[in-house]
């Protein structure tokens, strides 16, 4: 793909994006979208299908902004380091467009199957980094890993809640690390 076509696919995303965050799925239309991004609305269709497929491309690319790549057995620490990370950085409006994304019903139901199978993905893959057999029980540790984490992104970037809002990397990695590897890996020291 040119350059040229990769830039016009991250303006749609994100256009999209702020579209689906604001407006939700339902009430966002591809000519809303196409118009953010200044570009023909054909190409949306071009690039993604259908707007079901930007829907899709949006939630993955918050997968990918949150650091939940293909990760191999036994990267539990890489894994735990990577979610803590999202959480202790300086929050930002993206953070709150993603988590909105992720978090917010459209009233859609292809919508919200495309967002419950983006979590059940990302849990997966997190589940995956620390064990080769990924069992109901460590799924379901890791959905909770997700849950702490997008809930403290939540506290920090759209609610602000204080102290946690403005506290400082070592008061939130700290007790984070020590949930993250409790839920991920029962516990193992540092």
């Amino acid at each position: 793909m040119s350059k040229d076509a990769e830039a016009t696919r991250l303006l749609l995303v994100q256009a999209a994006r702020r579209r689906f965050a604001f407006d939700g799925y339902r009430a966002t239309t591809v000519r809303d979208i196409a118009a953010d991004a200044g570009v023909n609305v054909a190409l949306i269709n071009r690039y993604f299908g259908s707007k079901e497929g930007l829907f899709r491309a949006c939630l993955d690319r918050v997968v990918r902004d949150l650091g939940t790549e293909e990760r191999s057995v036994g990267d539990a620490e890489r894994a735990v380091r990577g979610l803590i990370g999202h959480v202790v950085r300086s929050p930002t409006d993206e953070d709150s467009l993603q988590l909105m994304l992720l978090l917010r019903s459209s009233g859609d139901d292809g919508a919200d199957a495309i967002r419950r199978e983006t979590l059940r993905r990302y849990a997966e893959r997190l589940a995956g980094a620390v064990a080769s057999e990924v069992t109901d029980d460590l799924l379901v540790r890791a959905e909770i890993a997700l849950a702490v984490v997008l809930g403290m992104t939540m506290l920090r970037t759209s609610t602000q809640v204080e102290p946690l809002a403005s506290a400082d990397h070592e008061a939130v990695a700290v007790p984070l690390e020590d949930a993250l590897r409790a839920l991920l890996t029962g516990g193992t020291a540092r």
